[in-house]
């Protein structure tokens, strides 16, 4: 069931778009679901369908096509490095390779500790400051070497 929080914060979302087009705001509300909840379920993306009115397969193919949402859990800090193309050309691999063996997990694994989860994003639209990441698809850091990625995760635990 969603939350009085995560209503609010949907109905809000509702505002920016006709009345007649609630499927509109279904990016915007599986973002504040995950936010809350820190994945989502399949239970999670059926209330935001059954809360918007729409069909549950339209919100699980938002969810699915995305790589911003997480359809398993993640960890408390999600790292997603773009391997595109620019950032490739400019070190992300370097990058990848040092953070996996830093955190001792590959793509898409949870360190034993439940801190890290280490994700391969497209591109993010910052190829002027490749390589980058983002941790929770909040903050962006770019222009990364090896030792600004040691600080950044030493930072985070």
């Amino acid at each position: 069931m969603l939350s009085p929080e995560a209503i609010e914060k949907i109905d809000y979302e509702l505002t920016k778009y006709p009345a007649d087009k609630r499927q509109a705001a279904v990016m915007s509300a599986l973002r504040i679901v995950q936010t809350e909840r820190g994945w989502l379920s399949k239970e999670s993306i059926s209330e935001v369908a059954a809360y918007l009115g729409i069909p549950e397969i339209a919100a699980l193919e938002v969810a699915t096509f995305y790589n911003m949402y997480d359809l398993a859990p993640v960890g408390q800090y999600k790292v997603t490095v773009c391997t595109n193309i620019s950032c490739m050309l400019r070190g992300s691999d370097e990058i990848v390779n040092h953070l996996q063996q830093k955190l001792g997990v590959g793509f898409n694994e949870i360190t034993p500790d439940g801190k890290f989860c280490l994700k391969e994003g497209e591109c993010m639209g910052c190829c002027g400051g490749a390589p980058l990441m983002h941790i929770n698809n909040m903050q962006m850091h770019e222009f990364l070497t090896i030792e600004k990625v040691d600080a950044i995760i030493e930072g985070l635990k």
